[in-house]
């Protein structure tokens, strides 16, 4: 078992998360999590973050805030 260690595995979670390490680092954090307990606590509050945030990104703010965001950016547009 070749190990990537804590550290590593910490460092590298939000791009192992998001499958953006080699196939061959993928293996290893992936690897580490299923025998370390604490980094595998850490990855899971960690997608379960990244879930919670692209659910509320995918909201739609109602007509009201959002005329008002506009209206807000323009004035300060015009006074440029």
């Amino acid at each position: 078992m070749t190990d990537c260690g804590c550290e590593k595995a910490r460092r590298d979670l939000e791009e192992y998360l998001r499958n953006e390490v080699c196939h061959t680092e993928h293996s290893e954090i992936r690897e580490h999590l299923e025998h370390c307990q604490s980094c595998k606590d850490e990855a899971l509050v960690a997608k379960t973050l990244t879930e919670v945030v692209a659910r509320a990104c995918k909201e739609t703010a109602p007509a009201e805030l959002r005329d008002q965001v506009f209206a807000r950016l323009r004035a300060v547009q015009a006074a440029h």
